[in-house]
């Protein structure tokens, strides 16, 4: 109970603090015209940094022996809030206190969490709607719903005719209104249910089953924290947990994989498919005229994250598709070591379910998630490159043929203009910049340290922070050519053992990363013949 209490007396004033720098933010923004590059851009610095403040400020679990430096915090805070999960420094340094600023950090940095403030913005600018609508809806129920049904009707014959032109005071502008605030709750609703819930179920798993409950005993973990954080973390798909050892700590605990494999695919690449079917469900019982709207004019609403109908399902396909390939590539190749990894840890009694399980688990965080339960360095370099390839892709990458929308493009090609639009370079070629920057710093240890510092490695590190996953192959002592007395086994990522300008590369890539979407149709302007 006494847990408890600090928990929620240490997440109020956290949580007071960032609505408060939130709402100044909101404020800045609503005062100055700013694109929704540099929105975000400033949204996830302010964020990084405030959030780096509060962690230089508490003091970590082991203050008295080891004291994180102020780089590797910062590190840690643009990690979280850029959902990266990349690590420099082991997770059980932290507190408790700090275990409660990440997890808010990895809550607000999240992808749904950022498109719920974008679709509040939205909102905002057809608020003028909002008085008109009131008194419509108070006054005369009926002509409110007959007004919506006209505005559909409207809306429906202008895309028709060829006319996409509206004006601020149409009906269809109230149905647009009405659609976007409809959708604000849905995706509220949905946010808030689907964490709950997988919070629920994994602090129930950790109170009834006693290996998973030990874990965190021996660990001095607290069971509250861990539960919130890891179910943020998962749905956030960050990729951060607690535990030095991440997942691998809980590999025979095949039933807590099985709680948070669906909070990976429904925060991150089924959310555009679940959120278009609770849409429809909705519909169905409660606001049949304003999801039909949004079923129907995705495009005109402008919610990144809510796909056409022929996108969504083809969304599917491609997401089991990739899971599918992988676990059959994965099986295929690592089943034997699989069994050495297992046996070598002490887990000989594993049967054949509890490791289909891991590896269905393992294949799914390749994409986001970043989450593990193997060592990735002790996989084969065939697996490693499927993996790098699957970080690489967008989270709604569809293999079946998606029209595009020649017109959308064009849009934000006016919005870029011409001299933007001719600088840009497509993301790989900014991954091949970052890669040979990283490459450039790190020069001394690849000759030093082969087995170690590999350019394999490396590319496994860039992409993963470019993709927001948190993968990590590691650096082990044993791997060194020259061995060093002194060196000491860690467990935290590749990139702990880099330097200063290496990890201050990594931090530029991660925030890149996360702003991604803003240049999925770069380098276009480059021909090759």
């Amino acid at each position: 109970m006494t847990n408890i209490c600090s928990f929620s007396k240490a997440s109020h004033h956290l949580c007071s603090s960032t609505w408060c720098l939130m709402s100044c933010f909101y404020r800045l923004i609503l005062a100055v015209r700013v694109n929704s590059f540099c929105i975000q851009l400033c949204y996830f610095l302010c964020v990084s940094f405030f959030g780096f403040v509060v962690l230089k400020v508490l003091k970590p679990r082991t203050h008295d022996s080891f004291k994180p430096r102020s780089l590797d915090l910062f590190f840690t805070s643009v990690s979280a809030t850029t959902v990266s999960s990349m690590s420099t420094v082991e997770m059980e340094v932290f507190s408790n206190s700090q275990l409660i600023v990440l997890t808010i950090l990895m809550l607000i940095g999240g992808e749904i969490f950022t498109s719920m403030v974008g679709l509040h913005f939205k909102k905002s600018q057809l608020k003028k709607m909002e008085n008109k609508i009131s008194s419509l809806a108070n006054n005369d129920p009926s002509t409110y719903q007959s007004e919506l049904v006209m505005a559909e009707k409207q809306d429906f014959e202008n895309l028709e005719s060829g006319n996409h032109e509206t004006s601020l005071d149409s009906s269809v502008d109230f149905l647009k209104y009405k659609s976007i605030k409809f959708l604000c709750f849905v995706v509220l609703g949905y946010f808030i249910t689907v964490q709950v819930l997988g919070v629920s179920l994994v602090s129930t798993y950790l109170a009834h089953v006693s290996s998973a409950r030990n874990v965190l005993k021996n660990k001095g973990l607290n069971l509250l924290t861990f539960s919130i954080f890891s179910v943020v973390s998962t749905f956030a798909n960050c990729g951060f947990l607690p535990t030095n050892e991440n997942m691998v700590v809980f590999k025979n605990n095949s039933g807590l994989l099985l709680i948070l494999i669906p909070q990976i695919l429904l925060g991150n690449t089924l959310f555009p498919s679940c959120l278009r079917f609770c849409v429809w469900f909705l519909g169905k019982f409660f606001k049949r005229v304003e999801s039909n709207y949004l079923l129907k004019k995705t495009s005109e609403i402008g919610y990144f994250h809510l796909l056409p109908s022929q996108h969504s399902s083809y969304l599917v396909v491609t997401v089991f598709g990739f899971i599918i390939t992988q676990f059959i590539l994965f099986c295929s190749m690592e089943w034997n070591l699989l069994n050495n990894i297992y046996n070598s840890a002490g887990l000989s009694g594993l049967n054949s379910y509890q490791k289909t399980i891991g590896v269905f688990f393992q294949t799914m965080n390749t994409r986001y998630a970043g989450e593990s339960i193997v060592d990735l360095s002790t996989i084969s370099s065939a697996i490693l490159v499927l993996f790098v390839v699957m970080m690489y892709l967008p989270p709604y990458t569809s293999f079946l043929p998606v029209k595009d929308d020649e017109e959308i493009y064009k849009k934000k090609r006016n919005r870029r203009g011409k001299l933007l639009e001719n600088i840009l370079f497509s993301q790989l070629s900014y991954l091949a910049i970052f890669i040979i920057l990283v490459c450039i710093t790190e020069r001394q240890k690849l000759k030093e340290d082969p087995l170690n510092f590999n350019v394999l490695n490396i590319v496994v590190e860039v992409v993963s922070a470019y993709g927001s996953v948190g993968f990590t192959t590691g650096y082990s002592c044993d791997r060194q050519t020259q061995p060093n007395s002194n060196c000491v086994n860690k467990f935290y990522g590749f990139s702990g053992k880099w330097s200063d300008e290496g990890k201050i590369i990594l931090i530029v890539v991660m925030v890149f990363g996360r702003l991604k979407k803003f240049n999925m149709d770069g380098g276009r302007a480059w021909e090759l013949l």
